[in-house]
């Protein structure tokens, strides 16, 4: 299937925009990543405790905050205040995170649902049970050693890819497409550090699959440029690789849609839960299409010999 036949479109010729385009996202989101000490890491990377509570009325997030100011448990002042509470799903439901205590009292965490309960007594549902959406607690050893592995697999992940594309093509389609895959894992991250999104173990198994996608999408254009390469010897690069483009543009379209209506059918239904894995891909659907076509292929004219 077709729905772009014989297009014509000198997309290489449209380089100096796309590069300051790619530079302007990419310098928005280090900056961003600057001023902000790094991304937001959720409590998979950081540690501590994440208690999801479900009222039967809407809460209001400062009049809770205010509330949680001075909280005596076993007999210790603690201000939660400044830890982070916002509603989930819903404005009668409430997620607070609260960092580690170096003195923390035992069953801490029953007991901070118990002043929860105390706090709106009259908003609590009929079966004691459905109060309590989730409760997770994660060490900083623990977070410690997720964010280092997280880390490394991104970084395995290039490091095979790289060697992939050496062999199936050439060295130079490699750089293309790790090129490409930098560009998109960076500009993702940097527009979840813009929004103040967090990184989770979920956001990062997005990025892995950000980092499949953009590939898959790029050996589609760059097998038809080996193919095109061979046989249009005369033509300049440029032309070999716009021809390739075009070429293979309805494949590219058709499959970059029907990915984008499944991530998106996940962001708006499928609940809060996923709601970053999905928002991570479909910035990565959209910014891997952009970058198969702009940045890796770009590299690779830039990268073949003059003739």
């Amino acid at each position: 299937m077709q729905i772009i036949k014989n297009s014509k479109i000198d997309f290489l010729n449209k380089s100096r925009f796309t590069t300051f385009l790619s530079g302007a996202l990419i310098l928005a989101g280090i900056f961003s990543l600057i001023i902000n000490n790094g991304p937001k890491l959720s409590i998979d990377f950081k540690g501590g405790t994440l208690i999801t509570v479900q009222y039967t009325k809407s809460i209001n997030i400062n009049d809770l905050r205010a509330r949680l100011k001075n909280v005596n448990i076993n007999g210790q002042s603690f201000d939660f205040s400044n830890s982070e509470i916002k509603h989930f799903g819903n404005a009668s439901s409430v997620a607070i995170r609260l960092a580690n205590l170096e003195n923390e009292p035992e069953n801490f965490s029953q007991k901070f649902i118990k002043i929860l309960k105390n706090i709106y007594p009259d908003a609590l549902p009929e079966n004691k049970d459905d109060f309590i959406l989730s409760i997770d607690k994660v060490s900083p050893k623990v977070g410690s050693e997720l964010s280092g592995k997280a880390m490394m697999a991104i970084l395995y992940a290039i490091t095979l890819i790289l060697i992939y594309i050496s062999f199936r093509f050439e060295f130079t389609f490699a750089i293309g497409a790790i090129a490409a895959i930098t560009h998109d894992v960076i500009i993702t991250l940097g527009i979840f550090s813009i929004l103040g999104y967090e990184i989770s173990l979920s956001v990062i198994a997005a990025f892995l699959t950000i980092v499949g996608y953009s590939l898959n999408d790029t050996i589609v254009i760059f097998d038809r440029i080996r193919e095109n390469l061979k046989i249009l010897k005369r033509e300049s690069a440029i032309e070999t690789v716009n021809k390739s483009i075009n070429e293979s543009l309805s494949r590219t379209i058709i499959t970059s849609l029907t990915t984008l209506f499944v991530v998106l059918t996940l962001y708006f239904f499928g609940g809060e839960v996923i709601h970053y894995f999905s928002f991570a891909l479909i910035i990565g659907v959209l910014v891997g299409t952009y970058s198969s076509i702009f940045v890796a292929s770009l590299i690779v004219v830039y990268m073949q010999p003059k003739k």
